[in-house]
């Protein structure tokens, strides 16, 4: 029988090879790992926002019983660099050209010195033989401060007289972007209505079940460090660590285990803390945060305020766009423009608005810095712009569904140039896709129309329910590449490595099952390796719904090579053409005469080097081939949210009843998995929409330090996600794959506000801010009422 003779295996309902592990709890995390002579890190944080380090006494630590040494900012001058800068690297020269674009360099130190930045930065590490009496020596430093005056916010650092954080940026605006495209003055000045708000998406934080964990060890004889730590981007860790503490790259392996989420990349001082200290003290080091210590500092995310203004016409079609945004970029602008040109790449989502004016400013504060999460910079902009056409759809009396159809993007333009680069430099182009038939199939779904014929009878009968749409495309399969190795055994299985890391996205099944599909074994025969430096020399890692576009593809084509190099020795063994060939199940055989035929453990023997070599002419030894995937540029995932909600105006909860996506991903490797990864980031947004603050206080001090402040969904607030799809196959990669691990999280804040406003008609609130509390609903409420004088009840019922 032959192996390729099933159906393909890409595109089933494979379940997810890594649970088998994962659920019976035998993964393998950072944390799971003991080295005998292991010493355990503590971590002294900054109480102050800003503040001078006035005195730092460690000595009544050192003394303290079980403490081994303590390192401050003062230990690490001369010894450990800053982290690079690879953000702002990333900025090529053709992007330069075509969009005014500005970065100033302000390098992140691993540990402060003589002045700290935000409340939690790290000043000192501790190290003791367990984390108790690390602990201890903590408390037992003696540490003063001078507090200076602190920058709680974006505007406040653009104030005359703020205090400039950082010198060498001259003030506190650490990259800038402009972008535009047509007269826009001019189609302002004509348009007949105009439009401008003030939109403000709050910070958040990522949140991922596992907390960083970080483990280090320095083989003095080797003059080599191994690391293994809780993160995406086990490539770049290495890269960092080779700048930052002089080593050679080839002398550091980092490997990421297996990971419980990330919901975005980040780099963090214990990054780098933790491999100084093993080397300092030729001992294995290990330090895990703790729950308080991340809400504290680990990927605080989105902080951006817009003012947004829109030209339309009579029928309320979008003549031309203008937004001016900022980024709260918190004390380092770690990430350049990566989620400021998200922004603005996005702002104008499904929509032909072919003339617009851009602006975006990335600014320091004292704050915790902000990390890209899941999105990066797209929620932000998908908020303001779907919020904005249901204030037009209200000024010019259409349903907002009639605006959107207006105003979408027809299939007929498709593939489309949207006037301005991507943030690779390249020309952005929405490559496929058909938006106006993705908005119909989602209403259908939820059954716009009656649910529209149904709202008077709810709201007769004191049932406040309204409906809201959202819509979005999505930049996926980013650059630069990604790499595999796929590898045949003696017995006839498949080894793939990758530079990718999967932290809960499926890619061991997935990417399997291309491997399968390309070489034509079953993937229960395929086993997937990641996150390991010492397997594969190259690797960019699992972030902005990359992996399946650049890891799925470098896997398939290099599974395709090693099929044609084992067919071609198997073709020197049975001295036949390989077009007269066939993969079976246990070997290669001639497709006319099955009994002619070659075992796996026999090809292999062939493929090796020496006097039994059977190797075509032109091969190299061994049953292996790397490839490295270069997209050419990003792929446009998009999809469209609908959701009905309720809504109590006596306690401002708001209640999902139902939510739809319809999205597209291009080719679905994996149905269930796809389906998975939309439901889990729209929880995420409902998250942002309702829930999830990050707040401080006016001294910048944390103000949601425990999950009884920070608020995320659960269960009970998350309603049955009904998934429907388009597979418009993208003709930028071998398989027609687009991402789908972020568009779930993309358009929930704006649709479920949406949704709010449509449900408290004929009140005109103005839900421009999110998240949307209780608290933060009925104070809209009531400024509805007040300017309307009109009694409450009355006023809903009508």
């Amino acid at each position: 029988m032959s192996a390729t003779a099933a159906d393909t295996w890409v595109g089933q309902r494979l379940r997810r090879k890594e649970d088998a592990r994962l659920v019976r709890g035998a993964g393998r995390f950072t944390a799971d790992i003991r080295l005998p002579g292991t010493l355990h890190a503590a971590v002294l944080r900054s109480p102050f926002a800003h503040a001078e380090i006035t005195r730092l006494d460690v000595a009544p630590a050192l003394e303290a019983e079980g403490v081994v040494a303590v390192f401050t900012g003062a230990d690490l001058a001369g010894r450990v660099g800053t982290f690079i800068e690879a953000a702002g690297k990333e900025i090529t020269p053709a992007l330069r050209a075509q969009v005014d674009v500005e970065v100033k360099s302000c390098p992140l130190p691993p540990i402060a010195h003589e002045r700290v930045l935000w409340v939690g930065q790290p000043v000192a590490v501790v190290v003791a033989r367990d984390r108790y009496a690390a602990e201890d020596g903590l408390e037992a430093i003696e540490a003063e401060y001078e507090p200076l005056d602190v920058v709680p916010d974006a505007e406040s650092a653009l104030r005359d007289g703020a205090p400039v954080l950082h010198e060498g940026l001259g003030g506190n605006v650490a990259a800038r972007l402009a972008i535009s495209s047509g007269d826009v003055d001019a189609a302002f000045a004509a348009a007949p209505f105009t439009l401008r708000e003030r939109f403000t998406f709050a910070r958040s934080a990522g949140n991922a079940m596992e907390t960083r964990s970080v483990q280090a060890a320095w083989d003095e004889g080797r003059d080599e460090l191994a690391v293994w730590i809780t993160s995406p981007r086990p490539h770049l860790i290495r890269t960092n660590l080779s700048e930052m503490l002089g080593l050679p790259l080839e002398r550091i392996r980092v490997v990421a285990p297996d990971m419980g989420g990330s919901f975005g990349t980040g780099l963090f001082g214990e990054d780098a803390l933790i491999p100084f200290a093993a080397m300092a003290l030729r001992r294995p080091v290990r330090w895990t945060e703790d729950r308080q210590e991340a809400l504290l500092g680990t990927r605080h995310c989105r902080d951006q305020v817009h003012d947004l203004e829109l030209a339309y016409d009579h029928d309320g079609r979008i003549l031309a766009l203008r937004d001016r945004f900022l980024v709260d970029a918190g004390a380092y602008n770690l990430y350049a423009v990566t989620v400021s040109y998200n922004t603005a790449a996005h702002i104008r989502g499904q929509y032909a608005i072919d003339t617009f004016s851009i602006e975006g400013l990335n600014v320091v504060t004292t704050k915790t810095p902000v990390a890209p999460v899941r999105g990066a910079g797209r929620p932000e902009a998908v908020f303001a712009l779907d919020r904005a056409l249901d204030l037009v759809a209200a000024e010019r009396g259409l349903d907002p569904a009639e605006v959107r159809r207006r105003n979408l993007i027809p299939a007929e333009e498709m593939p489309r140039p949207m006037g301005m680069p991507y943030r690779d430099g390249q020309e952005m182009v929405y490559d496929s896709g058909d938006y106006p038939a993705q908005l119909e199939q989602a209403l259908e779904a939820i059954d716009y129309d009656e649910l529209r014929a149904e709202q008077a009878r709810w709201r007769a009968e004191g049932r406040l329910v309204g409906v809201g749409i959202s819509s979005y495309v999505e930049g996926s399969g980013f650059g630069p590449y990604e790499g595999a190795i796929v590898r045949l055994d003696q017995r006839g299985h498949l080894h793939v490595v990758t530079g990718a890391k999967p932290h809960g996205q499926g890619l061991e099944t997935t990417l399997a099952q291309v491997c399968a599909d390309e070489f034509g074994l079953p993937p229960e025969r395929v086993s997937v390796t990641s996150g390991d430096t010492s397997q594969i020399q190259f690797g960019v890692g699992t972030f902005a719904s990359r992996s399946a576009v650049t890891a799925g593809s470098a896997v398939g084509i290099a599974a395709g090579r090693l099929r044609e190099k084992v067919l071609a020795v198997a073709g020197e063994l049975l001295e036949a053409s390989v077009d007269d060939l066939e993969l079976v199940t246990d070997g290669v055989a001639s497709r006319d005469v099955h009994e002619r035929a070659v075992s796996f453990g026999e090809i292999h023997a062939a493929a090796t080097p020496g006097p039994r070599s059977r190797l075509p002419a032109g091969l190299e030894p061994g049953l292996e081939v790397q490839y490295y995937f270069v997209p050419p540029t990003v792929t446009f995932a998009s999809g469209t949210h609908v959701a009905s909600v309720e809504v109590d105006a006596e306690t401002g909860f708001v209640k999902l009843l139902r939510y739809v996506t319809v999205d597209d991903c291009g080719r679905m490797l994996n149905p269930m998995i796809v389906e998975g990864q939309i439901q889990g980031g729209v929880a995420h947004g409902i998250g942002s929409a309702l829930f999830e603050g990050v707040l401080y206080d006016e001294d910048c001090q944390l103000l949601t330090g425990s999950y009884m402040d920070y608020l995320l969904p659960t269960s009970t607030e998350v309603p049955s996600i009904e998934v429907g799809h388009q597979e418009f196959l993208s003709d930028l990669n071998p398989f027609g794959i687009k991402g789908c691990g972020e568009g779930g999280a993309v358009s929930p804040p704006a649709a479920i506000a949406n949704a709010v406003v449509d449900a408290l008609k004929p009140l005109r609130i103005n839900v421009n801010r999110v998240p949307l509390g209780p608290a933060a609903l009925l104070d809209l409420i009531r400024e509805a009422q007040a300017g309307a004088g009109g009694n409450e009840r009355e006023e809903l019922a009508s």
